[in-house]
């Protein structure tokens, strides 16, 4: 063994011996960022690393010589703003310079860099921050390969034993600049890397800077969004290093304009001039043999439900149903229900929903507070209310085998006619009660048109599972309809018990379905207890309701949501 060998290994050594419990220490805190501006996270996609152009920092009025700390201080406080962290730790490239020939073979290259960053100090004081550490950094030069393997606590860390265990590093180079080109075809940048995803490599000599990236996982166009960030951070600093750092603009004024101004513009035209039922009826006209609703073994197509509906709204109307009028309607689910409601709205009138399972002081409550001169139901909804409630009332029975409207115009009823516009009301839903009495919410045409505008673009199979007396009901029926879906409609019996309920959504190929959270909770515990695996999932989206957190649910690809 020369000399010169057995010097660089006492060197090695020396160096070990003197920074291996400082870097033990700092090692035990691993913890790796997670970069909020990663295009793709695919593990198995090789690396493609590049590298930008030198960048000179614009209007940073220093020497060159200090511009390398102005650089690194003013990159952390980017990383602390963007990542929301003001604690983290990134890859440092060690000095080489410090270590013999020998040494760097048994020293890591990489070491861990604690960055805490106040946002309420001024950069001077982050820039002092940032200082201190890089001395620390410095004066312990690095550690031994081996400390990893020698130290429990260490071993399992398996990130610990890559090369770059930290996805962005820092790298600070004394060589001369030399414009860059792909890292695969450039030897010397390539010394640079620190930084798993990223490293930002800052010249010491002139103060410029670039970067090195995987643009397997990292765009170039974030590359130069990064550096536009780091520019306009860095002329912030120029114009008042006293303001918080936290405070310091890092977006240009024209990125700002467009985040703020041209992104939040979000107005757009809607049809507010209608009615919902005429979304409904927009379908009929471009559709009129596609199945609109489904119970059991009977369906109807968009021109039946719709001629159906028709001539009972022309009935109701005869009876004298005007806009504003609340309308009740109780009966079982079945394709009555749905022509009945389709009927009170067509006819101008806004329905009151009354659930035949609810209790009969509850309905009678409803009925005394709405005061409906007009009551569609069945036998269901006859036996639910009593005879009392519908004394003085008009009663419509939709199960009668021959009804007298069945000679009634199949045209669809004239709003401007009936006076009817998109002001007046669709429905009157009453709460549950679970904080007093309940009360009635009014829902004009307008704003039921409003909050489905946007919403949905396809033609799914819509699964009819709230009832009526629930506003997301309501929802249920016309986001299906706007589209020229199909709506099918449920069983009581089955919508009580999920297991039956699950049978029935593979049976019927449902594609899209309302249910709330805790609803969903119990769905989603049902489908993995039976297994069902082979199916595609549902996934959710929460839509505003004031009776709860219904979510949508629409089948797509496992993992895919809309």
């Amino acid at each position: 063994m020369s000399d010169d060998q057995v010097q660089s290994i006492s060197a090695a050594d020396e160096l070990r011996a003197r920074g291996e419990e400082f870097w033990r220490r700092r090692l035990e805190q691993f913890s790796r960022l997670h970069p909020p501006f990663v295009s793709s996270s695919v593990a198995a996609a090789p690396s493609r690393w590049q590298s930008s152009s030198w960048f000179s920092p614009s209007g940073l009025a220093i020497s060159p010589q200090d511009r390398s700390e102005y650089l690194v201080a003013a990159w952390l406080i980017y990383l602390a703003r963007i990542m929301g962290q003001k604690e983290f730790q990134l890859g440092w490239k060690t000095a080489w310079d410090r270590l013999q020939t020998g040494s760097k073979l048994v020293m890591a290259s990489v070491v861990p860099m604690d960055v805490r960053i106040e946002l309420a100090h001024d950069f001077e004081e982050v820039r002092k921050t940032v200082a201190a550490e890089v001395a620390q950094l410095r004066a312990h030069a690095s550690f031994a390969r081996d400390l990893i393997a020698r130290y429990p606590t260490l071993r399992g860390v398996e990130a610990l034993r890559a090369r770059q265990p930290w996805p962005i590093g820092i790298a600070i180079t004394t060589e001369s600049c030399p414009v860059a080109d792909a890292l695969t075809t450039n030897r010397k940048a390539g010394h640079a890397l620190c930084g798993d995803l990223l490293t930002f490599e800052v010249c010491a000599l002139d103060g410029t800077f670039r970067w090195h990236f995987d643009a397997a996982r990292l765009a170039p166009k974030q590359i130069d969004r990064m550096t536009q960030h780091l520019q306009t951070l860095l002329r912030g600093v120029m114009a008042d290093a006293g303001q918080p750092v936290g405070r310091i603009d890092i977006l240009a004024a024209d990125e700002r304009t467009y985040l703020l101004e041209d992104l939040n513009r979000t107005a757009a035209p809607y049809p507010f001039e209608l009615c919902i039922h005429e979304l409904f009826e927009a379908q009929v006209q471009k559709a009129p043999e596609a199945v609109a609703v489904v119970y059991e073994k009977e369906r109807l197509s968009y021109g039946e439900l719709n001629a159906r509906a028709n001539r009972l709204a022309h009935h109701l109307i005869e009876l004298g149903v005007k806009p504003d009028q609340p309308v009740a309607i109780c009966l079982e689910r079945s394709l009555a229900m749905v022509v009945g409601l389709l009927a009170i709205l067509k006819a101008g009138g806004a329905y009151l929903p009354l659930d035949p399972a609810y209790p009969s002081a509850r309905l009678r409550q409803i009925v005394g507070d709405a005061e409906p001169k007009l009551l569609l139901c069945d036998v269901a909804g006859r036996t639910a209310l009593g005879a009392e409630a519908v004394a003085g009332v008009t009663v419509v029975d939709l199960e009668t085998a021959t009804p007298t409207w069945d000679e009634r115009p199949p045209s669809n009823p004239d709003p401007g006619a009936l006076g009817l516009t998109s002001r007046h009301l669709a429905y009157v839903i009453y709460t549950s009660g679970s904080t007093g009495i309940p009360k009635g919410v009014e829902m004009s045409h307008g704003a039921l048109v409003n909050s489905l505008a946007g919403i949905g673009t396809s033609k799914l199979r819509t699964l009819q599972f709230a009832t009526l007396n629930f506003d997301v009901s309501c929802q249920e029926l016309f986001i299906c309809w706007k589209d020229g879906g199909a709506l099918v409609l449920v069983r009581e019996e089955t919508r009580r018990h999920f297991s039956d309920l699950l049978e029935f959504i593979e049976r019927e190929a449902i594609e899209r379905l309302f249910l709330p959270f805790v609803a969903l909770n119990h769905f989603a515990e049902v489908w993995s207890a039976q297994r069902v695996t082979a199916h595609p999932c549902y996934t959710c989206r929460c839509f505003s309701c004031t009776g709860g957190e219904p979510f949508q649910a629409v089948r797509g690809r496992p993992g895919e949501c809309r």
